[in-house]
C-alpha cells in the first residue's frame, strides 16, 4: 500500500445536490452530500452527528424518512439505515436527477423520463420497483413536488417549461400547464390549498393556483441568473424565499406582492437549496460554495440575520501547515480565505476574521470579494509567542505588504509590514525566526527585510553590496529561513543563487550557485539540511554549515508543487504536477516510497508526531489526511509496507473513512497487508520489549488484595456473636446457621448418605485438584496456568496456595515422595520463569509475597528448596535493577527540567 494510508478528508461541508430536513422528535436534522458520501447535521447547532460510507459515484438526489437515507448516484439508489446500507435498487438505465420521498415510497426520476416508485417498508422482500410511469417524449423533468391534500398525485417540472400533474396510483397524467416559455427549475407547495411557486431560468417566481390554473402573482429576481430555490414560511408570516444562480436570497411579501428584503451575498456561489422550518422564523440556505448557513427573522424591520452557519473552502486551498502540535492545520485558499481547521472536532473549525469584512463592504458599498485580502501564497506561524503577539504573517498574491494574524484571538492583527525597497513590489517570501519575535520578508523586486512582530516596525534589511541596486538579490526571492538560534539567514532567488547571512549583524556571510533558476526552499533547523526545487525537477539537499551538496533526489517528471521535512528529519517528502508523492530517506539517500493519485497535491504538511501527512489537490477544496502506518501497524519495519521505487496508485482519502478510497488494483495488495499484519499482531503478543516489563492488564483490585488478604479477613470479622435462631415447630428439627436464619437439619438417613459423598469429593479433589493438575503441565504450557490463576478470586487463589502447606512435620515419608513439597517446587520453577519472561509483572509480584508468606517456613528447612528459592532472587535482582535503572533516568531528567528557567 505505501507509508501513508488514506484516511479521511476534511474541509467539506456540502456540494451542489440539494439537502434533506427531517424532524425526530424535537430535533430537525439536515441531509447533506459531500461528493460520494453523505453527511448529517443537528440543526440546532450544525453540528455534525453522522458520517455516510463513501458511494462508487457522485450522489445525484437525496430522499431521507427517519432512520433512512436513500442516494441516488449513477442509475442506481444506495438505502441506508443510519449508517449502514441495507439495499441497492437498480432499475433504471439512465443516470437518476430526482428523488422524493411520497408517503411509505420513494419516487425516482431518471434524464430520458422514466419514474420508479419504491417501497422502502419491507426492503429485504422488495428489493424491485412497485410501479413504473414512462413520462412523453419532450418532456425533460427538472423538479418534482407533492400538492398538500392532493392525494397520490404529484407535479413535475420540465427543461420545456411545462408542469404536469400525474397520479400516481393510477399512472396517468391528468393535467398539463404550459404558461411558461422558460425552463422550470424549481417547483416548492404553498401552506396554502391548491397553490405553488414555480421558478423558472429567466428569475422569475411564478404563484400558480393548480385548481383553477390561474397565475396568482408573479415576482422578477434583480438580479441575472435563474431561480434555483424556493421555499414557503410556514409561522404564520406571508414570506417566499427564492435564491438565484448569484447567490442573492430574496424575501417577497405574498400580502403585499412586493419585494420584502434582499441578502446580498448570502452566499459565493449558486444557491442549491432553501427550506422554512416548520413554524419558525428560521430559514437555512445551502450554496455550492461548500457553505450551509441559517438566517432568522427576528429584527424590528423583518430583514433576516446570520444566526449560525458552517463552511468550508469554496474555492481550493493553496497552502496548509500543521499547527497546535498537530490538532490543527492552518489553510489558505484562492477564495480569499484563512481557515484553521480542527483534525480532532470539526466543530472547531473556523475562518479567522478579517475585521468587520460584511460592515466595510456594506458602508462602501463594495462587494465583500472586494473588501477581503488577496489569496495567500504563503505564510509561516509559530506558536512559542501565540499569547504576546501575532504569531502568523501572511504573503498575498500580488500584494507589496505581508499581514500578521493573532491566532490566540483567531483574528487579522493589527499591524501591516510595509517593505521599505526603493520599488515596491509583491511580498513572494516570508519566515517567522524560532524565538517568535522577527518576521523576514522577501519581494518579487530582490529585497529581504527583517520586521519586529510585536511593534510592526522595520528592524533592518539585508543588502548584497555586490547585487546592483542596493538589494539582497537579482530578481524574485523565492524563499527565506532562519536557523534555530537567530544566527544565520538563508535566502534564495530565483536566479540559482543562495546566500547566507549574519542574521543580527544583516551582513552576507556566503553565497553560491545552484546552476538553474530555483522555485521552492524548505530548511530544517534541527538538522541544518535546506531542500531546494529547481526548474529541473531535481531537489538538491545543502548542508547550510558546510556550504556543501549532501544529497540529490531524482525522479519526478513533472514541476514539483511542495515539499516538507519529517520532524526527526530522516525524511523529505515531496509532491508534484504528475501526480505523484515521493519519501525520500535521507539517511540512506534513496526513495522509499512513491504513490500516485488521481488529482495532482498542491500543498502537503507532515503533523510533528508524524502520525498524519495532510495535503491538498487541484480543483478539490477539502485537506485529505493521510495515516503514517508506522505508528499504528505492528510491522517492525517500514520495508513491509513501503513501495521503495515503485508507484502504487491510491484513490483520495473519502469524507467516511478509509473505506472504499482504495480502487480495485490496490485491493489486493491491501488484502494481503491486513493478512500480514494479523501475522505480525500474533506474534508480536509473544515478543517482549526489552529492558521493559509487561503487566497483566488486570483491575489494580486484585493483585491488591493478594497482598493485604489478612488484613481484609480482619475487617471482614463479625463485629456481634450469632443470635440464637426463632423457635420452629416442634415436629420440623432446626439447626443453628452464623446468619441467624432458620435451617431445617435433614433426617440422619439423609446425613449418612451426604457424608459418605462429601468423602468420595474430597478424595477424588485431592486426586485431581485442577490447580495442581495446571501447574504439573505448566512446563508444558504456562499460559493456560498464567491465565487459570488470573481468573481465580484472591480468596480462592489463598486457598489454593493454603492446600499446598505441610500439616504433618513428623511424617517419615521422603521429602521427594511427598507431593505438597513437590508442587512447591514446581511453584518455585514457575515464578522463575516468569519473572526472567516479565510477563504479568505485578500479578506475579502479588503471587510471589503470597506464597512466601504461607510457604516460607518450608522453604527454609529444605535445602532442594533453598537453591531455587535463591534463583529466583537472582531472576528478580536482575530485572527490577533494568527497570529501576530507567526509573532513574526518567527521574532525573524530570528533576532537572523542573529545576530548569525556560
Amino acid at each position: 500500500m505505501g507509508i501513508f494510508e488514506p484516511f479521511r478528508a476534511i474541509g467539506y461541508i456540502t456540494s451542489s445536490v440539494p439537502f434533506s430536513v427531517q424532524r425526530l422528535g424535537t430535533e430537525t436534522f439536515v441531509t447533506v452530500s459531500v461528493g460520494k458520501a453523505w453527511q448529517i447535521y443537528n440543526c440546532a447547532k450544525l453540528n455534525l452527528v453522522l458520517v455516510g460510507p463513501q458511494l462508487p459515484k457522485k450522489i445525484r438526489a437525496f430522499a431521507s424518512y427517519r432512520d433512512y437515507t436513500f442516494a441516488a448516484y449513477g442509475n442506481k439508489i444506495a438505502v441506508f439505515k443510519r449508517a449502514h446500507q441495507v439495499a441497492t435498487w437498480s432499475a433504471h438505465n439512465a443516470k437518476i436527477n430526482l428523488l422524493f420521498l411520497f408517503g411509505d415510497h420513494v419516487l425516482s426520476v431518471d434524464a430520458e423520463g422514466c419514474l420508479f416508485i419504491w417501497a422502502f417498508k419491507g426492503i429485504d422482500q422488495r428489493p424491485e420497483p412497485v410501479g413504473h410511469i414512462v413520462l412523453e417524449e419532450g418532456f425533460t423533468p427538472t423538479c418534482i413536488n407533492h400538492p398538500d391534500t392532493y392525494l397520490n398525485k404529484i407535479i413535475l417540472g420540465s427543461q420545456e417549461g411545462s408542469l404536469q400533474l400525474w397520479n400516481v396510483s393510477t399512472k396517468k397524467k391528468l393535467y398539463d400547464f404550459n404558461h411558461w416559455k422558460s425552463p422550470i427549475s424549481c417547483c416548492v407547495s404553498s401552506p396554502a390549498l391548491d397553490v405553488v411557486a414555480v421558478g423558472c431560468a429567466d428569475g422569475k417566481i411564478h404563484v400558480h393556483n393548480i385548481r383553477y390554473d390561474e397565475e396568482i402573482v408573479t415576482f422578477t429576481h434583480s438580479t441575472r441568473g435563474a431561480v434555483t430555490a424556493l421555499s414557503f414560511s410556514t409561522d404564520g408570516q406571508p414570506l417566499l424565499a427564492s435564491g438565484g444562480s448569484s447567490g442573492v436570497i430574496s424575501i417577497w411579501n405574498l400580502e403585499k406582492r412586493r419585494l420584502q428584503s434582499v441578502i446580498r451575498e448570502a452566499h459565493d456561489s449558486s444557491i442549491i437549496s432553501l427550506h422554512f422550518f416548520a413554524n419558525e422564523p428560521v430559514l437555512m440556505s445551502s450554496s455550492a460554495d461548500n457553505s450551509i448557513k441559517m438566517w432568522i427573522f427576528d429584527t424590528s424591520d423583518g430583514d433576516p440575520r446570520l444566526l449560525r452557519f458552517r463552511s468550508g473552502h469554496s474555492a481550493p486551498p493553496l497552502c496548509i501547515r500543521f499547527y497546535a502540535n498537530g490538532r490543527h492545520i492552518l489553510s489558505a485558499g484562492q477564495d480569499r480565505a484563512f481557515r484553521l481547521f480542527s483534525v480532532i472536532q470539526d466543530q472547531q473549525s473556523r475562518e479567522l476574521s478579517q475585521r468587520h469584512v460584511s460592515r466595510r463592504a456594506k458602508k462602501l458599498k463594495m462587494t465583500e470579494g472586494e473588501i477581503k485580502l488577496k489569496p495567500v501564497i504563503a505564510f509561516d506561524c509559530a506558536e512559542i509567542r501565540e499569547r504576546d503577539w501575532c504569531n502568523v504573517v501572511t504573503c498575498h498574491m500580488d500584494t507589496a505588504q505581508a499581514y500578521v494574524w493573532r491566532l490566540q484571538n483567531f483574528v487579522l492583527g493589527e499591524h501591516i509590514l510595509h517593505p521599505s525597497g526603493e520599488n515596491q513590489t509583491a511580498v513572494k517570501a516570508c519566515t517567522i525566526s524560532a524565538c517568535g519575535n522577527f518576521a523576514v520578508l522577501g519581494t518579487a523586486g530582490g529585497w529581504i527585510e527583517r520586521f519586529n512582530l510585536q511593534s510592526g516596525m522595520s528592524r533592518g534589511s539585508y543588502i548584497d553590496p555586490s547585487e546592483k541596486g542596493s538589494c539582497a538579490h537579482d530578481g524574485e526571492v523565492v524563499g527565506v529561513a532562519c536557523d534555530s538560534t537567530n544566527a544565520l539567514l538563508i535566502s534564495a532567488g530565483y536566479h540559482g543563487d543562495l546566500k547566507v547571512w549574519d542574521f543580527k549583524g544583516l551582513q552576507l556571510k556566503s553565497r553560491w550557485e545552484v546552476g538553474c533558476p530555483l522555485l521552492k526552499i524548505v530548511y530544517h533547523r534541527l538538522n541544518g539540511l535546506l531542500a531546494t526545487v529547481a526548474d529541473d525537477l531535481v531537489i538538491r539537499l545543502y548542508d547550510v554549515v558546510a556550504l556543501r551538496m549532501v544529497r540529490k533526489f531524482e525522479g519526478h517528471t513533472d514541476r514539483i508543487t511542495d515539499m516538507c521535512f519529517s520532524e526527526d528529519g530522516k525524511w523529505l517528502l515531496s509532491s508534484s504536477m504528475d501526480c505523484s508523492l515521493r519519501i525520500w530517506d535521507i539517511i540512506l539517500a534513496r526513495q522509499i516510497d512513491a504513490v500516485q493519485v488521481d488529482v495532482a497535491i498542491t500543498a502537503l504538511s507532515l503533523s510533528p508526531n508524524m502520525d498524519v501527512l495532510a495535503t491538498t489537490h487541484v480543483d478539490q477544496n477539502g485537506v485529505y489526511l493521510w495515516v503514517n502506518q508506522a505508528m499504528f501497524s505492528n510491522a517492525s519495519t517500514i520495508d513491509a509496507y513501503a513501495s521503495g521505487k515503485e508507484v502504487v496508485p491510491v484513490n483520495l482519502p473519502s469524507v467516511s473513512s478509509i473505506e472504499g478510497s482504495q480502487d480495485n488494483g490496490v485491493s489486493e495488495i491491501c488484502v494481503n497487508h491486513s493478512q500480514s499484519s494479523g501475522i505480525s499482531k500474533t506474534t508480536f503478543s509473544d515478543q517482549k520489549i526489552p529492558d521493559l516489563v509487561t503487566l497483566s492488564l488486570l483491575p489494580k483490585t486484585q493483585w491488591q488484595s493478594l497482598i493485604n488478604l489478612d488484613i481484609i479477613k480482619e475487617r471482614n470479622k463479625p463485629i456481634e456473636p450469632p443470635k440464637k435462631p426463632e423457635k420452629a415447630p416442634f415436629f420440623l428439627p432446626s439447626m443453628p446457621t452464623l446468619s441467624g436464619e432458620i435451617m431445617f437439619g435433614p433426617s440422619e438417613v439423609a446425613n449418612e448418605d451426604n457424608s459418605a459423598q462429601n468423602a468420595e469429593v474430597g478424595n477424588v479433589r485431592e486426586k485431581s485438584s485442577l490447580f495442581v493438575q495446571l501447574l504439573q503441565s505448566a512446563a508444558e504450557s504456562k499460559n493456560s496456568f498464567t491465565e487459570y490463576i488470573k481468573g481465580l478470586s484472591p480468596s480462592s487463589l489463598d486457598m489454593e496456595l493454603r492446600m499446598l502447606q505441610i500439616i504433618d512435620d513428623d511424617d517419615e515419608q521422603e521429602p521427594s515422595t511427598r507431593p505438597e513439597l513437590v508442587s512447591i517446587e514446581l511453584l518455585l520453577d514457575y515464578f522463575i520463569n516468569e519473572v526472567s519472561q516479565r510477563y504479568n509483572f505485578e500479578f506475579v509480584q502479588a503471587v510471589i509475597r503470597l506464597f512466601l508468606k504461607i510457604h516460607g517456613e518450608a522453604i527454609r528447612r529444605e535445602s532442594r528448596l533453598q537453591e531455587k528459592a535463591r534463583k529466583l532472587l537472582e531472576a528478580q535482582s536482575s530485572v527490577w535493577q533494568g527497570v529501576d535503572k530507567l526509573f532513574q533516568s526518567a527521574r532525573c531528567m524530570l528533576a532537572f527540567l523542573s529545576n530548569s528557567q525556560f
